[in-house]
Formats: C-alpha cells, structure tokens, sequence
C-alpha cells in the first residue's frame, strides 16, 4: 500500500492525521529536524507504529527531501487500507 504524507519537522510532537478535507494525504509532525536524515527516521518509526507494522515494512519511495513524500507499506492490504480509513476518519 501506498500513502502520501506532508511533514511538518519540528512540529512541537509526533502526530499523524489527515491532511485536510480533500488533500488526499496524511499530515505528520515531527518534533525532529530535517537534519542528517532525523525526520525521516522519526516518520517511519511514526508510520510504523500508527499502522502497526514493523519499522522495516514502511519506506519511503518518493520525496526524501521533500516535505511531501510518498510512502510504501508492507503488509495485508486490507488490512492497512481499513487502518488508513479510521486513521483519516478520527482526525480533527
């Protein structure tokens, strides 16, 4: 599974949401800076954790440097799309 994510690094504290209403993608901050590859780190273990997937099964396919990226996701996708779906729903 594929999902898009904007970064916002040092947000203040990790937290993954919707992007807003027809953005199409997930919104993260991060409290680490875009420094040595830190945010990025801090986004998969973040992605990771909200699908409950192992840190080795996310990656990132697109946008490293970027604050838009593109983000693969091993796993059952069934599985992980109804974990996508609640996660966008409970957002503010």
């Amino acid at each position: 599974m594929t999902i898009a994510v904007r970064v916002t690094p040092r947000g203040g504290r990790d937290a993954l949401g919707a992007g807003g209403e027809g953005a199409g993608h997930f919104a993260a901050r991060l409290s680490a800076p875009p420094v040595d590859g830190a945010a990025n780190t801090a986004l998969v273990a973040l992605v990771a954790k909200a699908f409950g997937v192992p840190r080795r099964d996310v990656s990132i396919e697109a946008g490293t440097t970027a604050r838009l990226k593109r983000l693969h996701l091993s796993g059952d996708p069934q599985v992980l799309a109804g974990i996508a779906a609640r996660l966008y729903a409970e957002a503010p």
